[in-house]
């Protein structure tokens, strides 16, 4: 409680639930696509029915990456009340037009109205980090890294359920996508309902006293500050954009659902972000992130080698325990050292990780293509390979191409993150 004008715990839960929410739609939405690649495009745009697909679920980044940037800098005006009910509806608007796409005449207003549904989403995501991230901050002001740590883990558990969730709809209970996207909405009318019950806390640059002009000059006036969104751009490079390319890369290359993989990564990141505020007090948060480096470029190597479901296992949990810290505890180092910025100096830093997702995944697959190409030996002779063990090989090998060159990133952090915690010791001492 602050003065008893608001419910810390319930405040942070709701937090919690938005965060699960935007982890559960990417999920459902990641999951759903090729049943609706399948239902809508296909048979109208063969051609181009994957690479339109792929644009539709990309948008939501760029939605994402747009109105976290947007908001951040406006939350104390708009109020986190507000931003946090903006997100409920986007949770519950989004499905709905994903949902009435296939009632549109022509594929150009289906796939148009498609688009617009996982922007809505992607909307939805943005204004969620944008908030509940300063949010938490200001609750919590001498345990940001922990605290932050705890929010973020829900987003793997988003990830577990939204994951399980399609293998049940669709190979268990052969429900169709319809449903499962639907499935999104229920959490985001709970959290909605539930944050018109509450009183929320200012940001910390405003509990400080300090001026909007201030604020958004906060990070101009320090150059050090943009150490931080560059480095983020290379941490969501090493987490995110691997995690959402690991089901199309391992299975082909393992033998097995890649969506599983998966889900058993982000169950171990929802444990060990528990872990996280006492580690950072034995390490420091550069330090931490400096150790996590080492098993992420390890476990993406591995996984580029792996072959068999065991292997995959083994590579997974190594890249889990290394990428499970970074993205809460970039936001929590940047909050910790520059507070007079507030919102808008965390959002800048969420906005350099959403487009390093918008931008390194494009990237990966273009990788992939280039390694299959040359494996087959060329154009021609790829679209000659017929399903089957040679076709594999080929597609195996491009899987473990693009996963060796992504190992790269966290190879690069170690001596940054190293190079930033061995000059602040120094300065300390």
């Amino acid at each position: 409680m602050e003065g008893d004008t608001h419910n810390r715990r319930a405040i942070f839960w709701i937090c919690v639930l938005a965060l699960f929410t935007a982890a559960l739609s990417f999920s459902i939405r990641t999951g759903a696509s090729g049943a609706i690649k399948a239902a809508l495009l296909d048979s109208a745009v063969p051609l181009h029915s994957g690479e339109m697909i792929a644009a539709a679920l990309g948008n939501s980044f760029l939605g994402f990456a747009l109105s976290l940037l947007v908001i951040s800098p406006l939350l104390d005006i708009f109020g986190a009340k507000r931003v946090i009910l903006f997100a409920s509806a986007c949770f519950i608007v989004g499905p709905l037009l994903i949902l009435l796409s296939p009632r549109m005449d022509g594929i150009d207003a289906i796939y148009r109205l498609l688009t617009m549904g996982m922007v809505v989403c992607g909307f939805g995501w943005g204004a969620t980090e944008a908030s509940i991230n300063p949010v938490t901050t200001a609750l919590y002001p001498d345990d940001k890294t922990g605290r932050l740590n705890i929010l973020h883990a829900w987003w793997p558990a988003g990830i577990v359920v939204g994951g399980l969730t399609s293998i049940l709809f669709f190979e268990q209970l052969h429900l169709g996508w319809q449903a499962l996207v639907a499935l999104i909405a229920v959490p985001g009318i709970i959290f909605g309902l539930w944050t018109m019950t509450q009183t929320f806390p200012k940001t910390e640059s405003t509990a400080l006293g300090v001026p909007f002009r201030d604020m958004l000059a906060e990070p101009f006036k320090r150059p050090t500050f943009w150490i931080f969104p560059a480095i983020m751009f290379l941490t969501a490079s090493a987490e995110l954009a691997p995690g959402s390319w690991v089901d199309i890369a391992l299975t082909q290359s393992v033998g097995m659902p890649g969506i599983l993989v998966l889900v058993y990564v982000s169950a171990i990141m929802f444990v060990m972000r528990h872990f996280a505020g006492a580690l950072e007090h034995r390490f420091s948060d550069m330090g931490l992130l400096c150790v996590c480096t080492i098993p992420a470029a390890a476990g993406l190597y591995l996984l580029s080698l792996a072959s068999t479901p065991f292997t995959a296992i083994v590579a997974a949990t190594l890249w889990a325990f290394g990428v499970c810290f970074m993205w809460p505890t970039m936001l929590a180092a940047s909050a910790r050292r520059f507070p007079r910025g507030g919102p808008w100096s965390i959002g800048i830093v969420g906005f350099a990780g959403a487009m390093a997702i918008y931008f390194v995944l494009p990237e990966i697959g273009k990788i992939y293509d280039k390694a299959k190409l040359a494996k087959a030996g060329g154009q021609t002779a790829f679209e000659a390979l017929q399903p089957g063990p040679e076709l594999q090989q080929v597609l195996g090998f491009a899987a473990q191409q693009s996963f060796q060159v992504i190992a790269l990133v966290p190879i690069a952090l170690f001596f940054i993150f190293g190079a930033v915690w061995l000059a602040e010791r120094r300065r300390k001492g």
